[in-house]
């Protein structure tokens, strides 16, 4: 899998070739309970008019939403759509393939 640092800022591609925007965050899961923990990715977050760099804005160390930051995703995210990771079919040569449609792609 390609690395976190590598998948902000590439392109997204619908199945029809249509684009959906670029990747300016990745949602991850935190799995707890484990020896180490370890995360998986849940999806990206795509926008087709913002730059790449809305990373990490939302939580604190703690899992917790301060109202500053709530409010402030509000502002950033405002036209985002989010890919769930299922979805990914090819995320290679700066670009990810998706395998639905771009109007079948919800809101953040």
């Amino acid at each position: 899998m390609a690395s976190v640092t590598e998948l902000i800022g590439q392109s997204v591609w619908d199945c029809h070739g249509v684009w959906v925007g670029h990747v300016v965050d990745i949602r991850m899961v935190k799995h707890k309970g484990e020896l180490q923990q370890s995360h998986t990715v849940c999806g990206l977050v795509v926008s087709s008019r913002r730059a790449p760099f809305l990373l990490g804005l939302t939580r604190s160390l703690h899992g917790r939403v301060p109202w500053l930051s709530r409010a402030l995703a509000r502002v950033i995210y405002a036209g985002c759509t989010f890919v769930p990771w299922s979805s990914v079919t090819d995320y290679a040569d700066g670009e990810v393939h998706i395998e639905v449609l771009r109007k079948e792609l919800n809101r953040v």
